[in-house]
């Protein structure tokens, strides 16, 4: 195929992270310096989100069989690189100045890292052929083995590194296994082929039906889907602060995307004790992810089942597949992002500057509002977005999911998305407590006095009013999804 200049305007976000990527190596190469190589990578994200301008103006696009960029594609870019660029914010806060304080290692390796795996992501989320899927997985999943690894002094982060590792190859195994069923039985590996060649054989063949359970089974495992999801708590705890951000966000919402394009291009893998399968694997992430959290006294584990959870309130969107669906599965991940990069943003700042294992334990919160008050509000917001309270984002995005159960009549998934988060409240609100309860004597971490005027301190302040105003006037993002839907189901 020829390629012509609109499909490199198409390419332009790909393109420019990945020249990100080798700017940022060779810098690090020429000479060390944090600062430098931080700039580098947060101007090559900004000049990434806004070249998603120009490549709407061609969308849809296709970019060879493998990629195919329309506005469906263009929206989950603009969500992981957002993410990406929180994350990198946050990196920079969590390693510390230039002088002796901060992290004892090479700090610039781990910008190479996060940069690598965005761009990963941003091939995953306009993956419409088997072979993109793989090749975005597998970029998005390496790098952040030595991401999570990253505290090598800690041992936990080594542990937490060797066990997503293993994991994920067993994961990244059962989707290899089931892509070769598929294409045994359809002989085709896009999306749009596959679910053609199904559809006009009727039923689909337990062989096919197979390697989408197979599949499933892989993917599941990267957006910890119970019962797969036994990494999750200990990688997060595990995992560097800004590190287990990026995880929960920019990593899941790019394998979200493309399980839900997989889905909505191939509507014939979806059929018969499938959806029973995806709806026992919903209800008991729902349940599951909830009652565990209950039992936590780690802010960062707490995080890790509750994002369990989260992600099987989606799965009542993806099984409803219609009316409303793409539309809620945008929002949802739009507000959790925002979310989730508030809370773990806090507990970002809070293990600043550097030393020994991050401030996730719950006691070291405790009185937090009296020593600092905005940062207390920051957590709060979170917290009660996350429990999907009214007035924040988070109330929106559970409001739409709801909306699509009842509109393709999901009452078992909305009673255990129900029971869920009256269970969460409760859970949401003992953070909440915590932070307001009488100063404990005890050794604390704490953020730096002047945490607000520094760049991390600064996105985070923006993350809570974005989340705040979201859930006062949702229409900006209401207005972006609806866009973003229009072209999901272009062959």
């Amino acid at each position: 195929m020829e390629f012509t200049t609109q499909h490199f305007i198409a390419l332009l976000p790909l393109l420019i992270t990945s020249a990100t990527v080798v700017l940022v190596m060779l810098a690090i190469a020429w000479k060390r310096n944090h600062t430098l190589t931080f700039g580098l990578s947060v101007l090559g994200l900004n000049l990434a989100l806004l070249s998603l301008l120009p490549a709407l103006g061609v969308t849809p696009i296709e970019v060879t069989p493998l990629l195919l960029v329309d506005k469906f594609a263009c929206y989950y870019m603009a969500l992981v690189l957002a993410a990406t660029l929180a994350c990198v914010t946050l990196t920079h806060a969590y390693l510390g100045g230039e002088s002796g304080k901060g992290y004892p290692g090479n700090r610039e390796e781990l910008y190479l890292l996060m940069l690598l795996s965005a761009a990963g992501g941003l091939v995953l989320v306009s993956a419409q052929h088997l072979a993109g899927l793989f090749i975005g997985l597998e970029l998005l999943s390496v790098p952040t083995y030595g991401m999570i690894a990253y505290a090598f002094f800690n041992k936990r982060s080594l542990e937490a590194g060797i066990k997503y590792m293993v994991l994920s190859a067993a994961g990244s195994a059962f989707l290899l296994f089931g892509m070769a069923l598929l294409y045994a039985e359809s002989g085709n590996l896009t999306f749009a082929g596959i679910g053609a060649k199904l559809a006009a054989d009727g039923l689909p063949s337990m062989l096919a039906q197979l390697g989408v359970g197979m599949m499933l089974i892989g993917l599941s495992f990267k957006l910890s889907l119970v019962p797969f999801h036994l990494w999750t708590p200990d990688v997060y705890e595990g995992a560097p602060a800004p590190v287990a951000a990026f995880l929960a966000t920019a990593s899941k919402v790019a394998v979200f995307a493309v399980l839900l394009r997989l889905y909505q291009m191939s509507p014939a893998t979806a059929g018969g004790w499938l959806n029973d399968l995806l709806t026992l694997i919903a209800i008991a992430s729902i349940i599951f992810g909830n009652l565990l959290a209950l039992l936590q006294n780690n802010l960062k584990r707490l995080l890790g089942y509750s994002s369990i959870a989260h992600f099987g309130y989606l799965l009542v969107a993806l099984i409803a597949s219609k009316g409303l669906a793409v539309e809620a599965v945008g929002v949802y991940l739009a507000t959790y992002v925002l979310t989730s990069l508030g809370a773990f943003g806090v507990i970002t700042l809070m293990s600043t500057p550097y030393n020994g294992r991050d401030a996730d334990a719950l006691y070291e919160y405790r009185g937090l509002f009296w020593r600092r008050p905005y940062l207390t509000a920051v957590l709060t917001v979170m917290m009660l977005s996350l429990a999907g309270i009214p007035l924040t984002a988070g109330f929106i995005g559970k409001f739409y999911v709801v909306a699509v159960g009842v509109q393709s009549q999901q009452w078992w998934l909305l009673a255990a998305l129900v029971i869920g988060s009256a269970i969460g409240v409760f859970y949401y609100l003992r953070v909440m407590v915590t932070l307001f309860m009488v100063e404990p004597n005890l050794r604390r971490h704490d953020a730096p006095f002047n945490w607000a005027q520094r760049a991390g301190g600064m996105m985070l302040l923006f993350v809570a009013v974005l989340a705040f105003f979201l859930g006062v006037y949702p229409q900006p993002l209401l207005e972006l999804v609806q866009q973003a839907s229009l072209v999901a189901l272009l062959p």
